[in-house]
């Protein structure tokens, strides 16, 4: 792994064009964008943050290199409970330094200090790297009988991190 100085810092005004650039990217290269896609990655203000959500952006030489997201379930009662990882994207050129792992550390962080119990994410088994990453930071598969009903027809694996 090549490090290089970049910084983990929360989404602010200007960043919805950069998070979706950079999602648009992975999804387009090996999926296609499906509905969900669209509605999250055109309104991140709204339907990531306005529910009390997170957005991480990951900065390197001012420019926007790495992204992820917690968003609040809409069945969430205001426990936060459970909170779902989406949208983790970091630019081909950077990827290799660590950018992808310290934002997930970021949002793993996030969610303990705001008193989430789980994290749960959805992925495609084909995204090798990135489930990698996730079962090096605690993250295990659910089960069938665990699994949640999902807007994305590319998901293939749920997983789960308990805090």
């Amino acid at each position: 792994m090549v490090e290089a100085p970049f910084t983990i810092r929360p989404f602010q005004p200007g960043d919805a064009q950069a998070f979706a650039r950079l999602n648009r990217r992975w999804i387009e290269e090996h999926f296609g964008i499906e509905a969900e896609d669209e509605r999250v990655l055109r309104a991140p203000e709204e339907t990531i943050l306005a529910p009390g959500g997170h957005i991480a952006i990951a900065e390197m030489d001012a420019e926007a290199v790495g992204t992820g997201a917690l968003m609040v379930p809409q069945t969430d009662t205001g426990q936060l409970r459970r909170l779902e990882l989406v949208k983790m994207a970091t630019d081909p050129r950077a990827q290799g330094m660590g950018i992808g792992s310290a934002v997930l550390d970021h949002l793993i962080e996030t969610a303990r200090r705001h008193g989430a119990k789980t994290i749960w994410l959805e992925t495609n088994n084909k995204l090798e790297a990135a489930t990698r990453l996730y079962m090096r930071k605690g993250f295990r598969p659910l089960s069938q009988d665990e699994e949640h009903p999902t807007p994305y027809s590319r998901c293939n694996l749920q997983m789960v991190l308990e805090l």
